[in-house]
């Protein structure tokens, strides 16, 4: 894996971007930004799974004012999402603590200069965000639909924004197939030391959103792209989130909670593993401290693995084993197993704090 790419460090609030901070994770809400409360009620859904930065679309004036009333209400940092008319990132701007502007949609260069002129009396970071949905015209024509296309729009609007002596910026290149946002983000990652916001859009149900984010900006990651990112799903809030953080956990990014190893399902199982890997699962996800931890079904992958585990169960016949850093502390019924297995985790982790 390698290292992170060194990049600017900015903030959205008080959560930064870029630099040595941590890889934030961020989602969006689907409210009627209009409807205050409902609003309030997604941020808040997303900042008790872990959020740390909230996205809400700005598509009118009247959600355009609805800003004021949701940030006096909220400790979350909030980007507003801006497409098509200027006028509503001007207003959004007195409210929020980062704009995103798409410069497919927003090309008029005296309106852009508004939005910069009001991002720096306030000092916020501007999000340049590129869609392959919405290119310029003038960068499709030229490259086609192309993840080249994507890295001169961005370099572009990057040049425009320094022009200005603003440099405040976060950059996000995302298209709706994996290879395409791949290949855009590496290809721009060595021209400039801004932070990136990583996402796959329009990614689908979770099953495929998960799949595709895992893949995209899983390899990202582990190249040492990314600052931020965003789990596009068309689904409830809280997975969006949940599946970021398991992106960042298992391509090595974060060190944080349990490394579940359990083995495949195969006819030398001698116990119901399903059921004992998902309550494993749930009643230690208040785990942050970083194990190892396995549940094997059988003693032929268990020993190899329980050597190199912190926890781990070996299920045999009716009965197994539990141990610790490979020793063996424990021969109980099947039954038992589990509620010992956890002792010994919340133990290791409380010693580890």
């Amino acid at each position: 894996m390698n290292s992170r790419y060194p990049t600017k460090k900015i903030y959205i609030k008080d959560v930064p971007i870029g630099g040595d901070a941590p890889i934030s994770v961020q989602s969006m809400t689907y409210s009627n930004t209009q409807d205050v409360e409902a609003t309030l009620e997604q941020i808040r859904r997303l900042q008790f799974v872990g959020a740390d930065i909230v996205r809400v679309a700005v598509p009118d004036m009247e959600a355009a004012l609805a800003l004021e009333k949701i940030s006096k209400n909220t400790t979350m940092p909030l980007v507003a999402d801006i497409h098509f008319n200027y006028r509503l990132a001007l207003e959004a701007a007195k409210w929020v603590d980062c704009i995103r502007f798409n410069p497919g949609n927003i090309s008029d260069k005296d309106k852009i200069k508004e939005i910069v002129k009001a991002c720096k009396e306030r000092s916020l970071p501007i999000r340049i965000g590129v869609n392959s949905g919405s290119l310029e015209k003038e960068f499709e024509d030229k490259y086609g639909p192309t993840a080249k296309a994507m890295v001169a729009s961005a370099e572009y609007n990057i040049k425009f924004l320094e022009d200005l002596d603003f440099t405040d910026i976060k950059i996000s290149l995302k298209a709706s197939d994996v290879p395409r946002t791949v290949e855009a983000y590496r290809m721009l990652r060595p021209l400039n030391n801004y932070p990136f916001h990583l996402g796959v859009t329009e990614a689908g149900t979770i099953h495929h959103a998960t799949i595709k984010s895992a893949i995209g900006l899983g390899s990202l990651l582990l190249d040492g792209i990314g600052d931020t990112m965003r789990i596009s799903i068309t689904g409830e809030l809280e997975k969006e989130i949940i599946v970021a953080r398991d992106i960042l956990k298992d391509s090595g990014r974060v060190k944080e909670g349990l490394n579940i190893i359990s083995c495949p399902t195969c006819g030398r199982i001698e116990a119901d593993l399903v059921s004992a890997v998902a309550e494993v699962e749930e009643r230690t996800k208040h785990i942050k401290t970083p194990l190892n931890v396995s549940v094997m079904g059988c003693v032929v992958n268990a020993i190899g693995e329980a050597k190199h585990a912190d926890v781990a169960i070996a299920y045999g016949k009716g009965v197994g084993m539990v141990m610790v850093k490979g020793e063996v502390v424990a021969k109980l019924p099947e039954a038992e197993l589990v509620d010992r297995f956890v002792q010994e985790v919340e133990l290791m982790a409380s010693k580890q704090n």
